[in-house]
């Protein structure tokens, strides 16, 4: 009797090997028509610069968001695909519940896990991911981080740069910011207008 279970188990087993070899080559036919399609794709391409977005990834970014001139900023790019905050105020506190989850649940899936590769490569999205994580905990972080993933596709594709130029307007940006909160030394306040003014 112990025989027989155990040559049903075996039986059971190479029948599971035998699906999953026939899933294994369904997928690679797959990756491999998906390649085929987005080749040529200006638009995949540049999102594929960034780190952490593969051809999947790009491929949902791509097709679930385009025409971007449909969305006039990046809060309406998140909210179509669900991922904005939802937060109830009182007068005392703000009151975070999470996500909306409406729109695309795989392009959802997809950013937040491409985030999970992008914070080892992108040194801005991993102090912001350990920021958030140390505060809200590591599942809100990672929802945040493929939130802020989303809205940097969306501006790549908008304007049509790759990762590198993005990250050029990011510096510039950065800089442009930290040279107007530089004030006017003291000695300067308070001097008499110069007869000339």
């Amino acid at each position: 009797m112990q025989g027989h279970h155990v040559a049903g188990n075996g039986a059971t087993t190479r029948q599971w090997l035998t699906l999953l070899e026939t899933l294994d080559q369904r997928i690679l036919e797959t990756m491999l028509w998906l390649k085929q399609q987005s080749q040529g794709d200006e638009r995949i391409s540049r999102l594929r610069t960034h780190p952490g977005i593969g051809l999947l990834t790009s491929l949902g970014i791509v097709h679930t968001l385009w025409p971007v001139s449909r969305f006039s900023n990046p809060r309406k790019v998140t909210a179509y695909a669900g991922l904005e905050p939802m937060e109830r105020s009182s007068a005392e506190r703000k009151h975070f519940l999470g996500i909306s989850k409406a729109g695309s649940r795989l392009l959802r899936y997809l950013v937040v896990e491409a985030a999970h590769t992008a914070v080892k490569k992108d040194d801005d999205l991993k102090r912001f991911y350990q920021r958030l994580a140390a505060r809200r905990g590591r599942p809100k972080a990672k929802v945040a981080t493929g939130r802020k993933l989303l809205v940097r596709s969306y501006i790549m594709l908008r304007d049509e740069i790759d990762y590198a130029e993005f990250q050029r307007r990011a510096v510039a940006a950065r800089l442009a910011r930290q040279s107007s909160r530089l004030t006017m030394p003291v000695s300067l306040i308070g001097q008499p207008a110069s007869p000339d003014s």
